[in-house]
């Protein structure tokens, strides 16, 4: 039977849940359902006439439906880039947590500096413009694996210190080489973290606003997070699109966290027992 301090713990838990995402997000879809005078008050109120279909039509619709665009961008930002640091994460964190070496602790060093120091905006445009890969999809998806590599070798290092070392010389014994090894003893045991590493990075740059502002410039490159400047200007904001479109754009990262919410867990804490 659970203590009264269990259940007063979980009561409190219920309700700053409830108050930090579900009261914001129950804004957000009720400001997207009002006409644009009722949307212009920014009051906590039930819309008198709702308007969600017009106003998802006019965001569609806006600037020759430019969120079309940017979802294709986002989606292909969002694929291409985690894709690569989901494989070339996993073989940096097998051969670091297998291999011992003397440039370890540098390496080590450099996927610490990687989450603690700030991302420099100009020398990484400098170095882009330098590869001819400034204003590029390729430059930006570069671009997002640079900064998101070290937290994906961090969490899948501490998956596979949990593997045991016996199947590594079983496989070897059997005649496996590095790349079989890797793919087909070690890959798919990582199932679980690599859902987590999916899960994370892809609502991180799905949504993600400052890079594709700064790397990859112009209306026809634009992100879903870009879009929100078709409804706002230096003197006026159409709030019930500017809303409506927040609501769109944030509905495939919430599908996706509410679908995999248990996997994240059981991924994020895999490596906690031994490492």
């Amino acid at each position: 039977m659970r203590r009264p301090g269990a259940w007063l713990l979980g009561g409190v838990g219920i309700v700053l849940t409830t108050v930090l995402f579900v009261v914001p997000f129950l804004f957000i879809f009720l400001t997207a359902g009002k006409t644009a005078e009722e949307a212009r008050l920014l009051d906590f109120s039930w819309p008198s006439e709702w308007a969600i279909v017009e106003n998802v039509r006019a965001v569609f619709e806006a600037r020759d439906y430019m969120l079309v665009i940017a979802f294709i961008n986002s989606t292909v930002l969002t694929v291409a880039s985690v894709t690569i640091l989901v494989v070339l994460g996993s073989m940096v964190a097998f051969v670091l947590q297998r291999r011992k070496s003397r440039i370890n602790p540098l390496v080590d060093f450099l996927i610490l500096s990687g989450l603690i120091i700030p991302p420099a905006v100009v020398p990484t445009i400098w170095v882009l413009q330098g590869m001819g890969l400034f204003r590029t999809m390729i430059g930006l998806v570069l671009v997002e694996v640079a900064f998101g590599m070290a937290f994906v070798v961090l969490l899948i290092r501490a998956f596979v210190s949990t593997i045991p070392r016996d199947l590594d010389e079983a496989a070897i014994i059997d005649g496996a080489g590095p790349v079989r090894l890797f793919f087909r003893v070690i890959l798919p045991l990582l199932k679980s973290v690599i859902i987590t590493v999916v899960v994370v990075q892809s609502v991180a740059i799905f949504n993600d606003f400052a890079n594709p502002l700064y790397f990859l410039p112009g209306d026809e490159n634009a992100t879903v997070q870009l879009t929100l400047y078709n409804f706002q200007s230096q003197y006026s904001t159409q709030y019930n699109l500017l809303f409506t479109n927040i609501l769109l754009i944030t509905i495939p990262p919430l599908v996706m966290f509410l679908f995999f919410n248990r996997r994240i867990v059981a991924g994020m804490t895999a490596g906690a027992v031994k490492g």
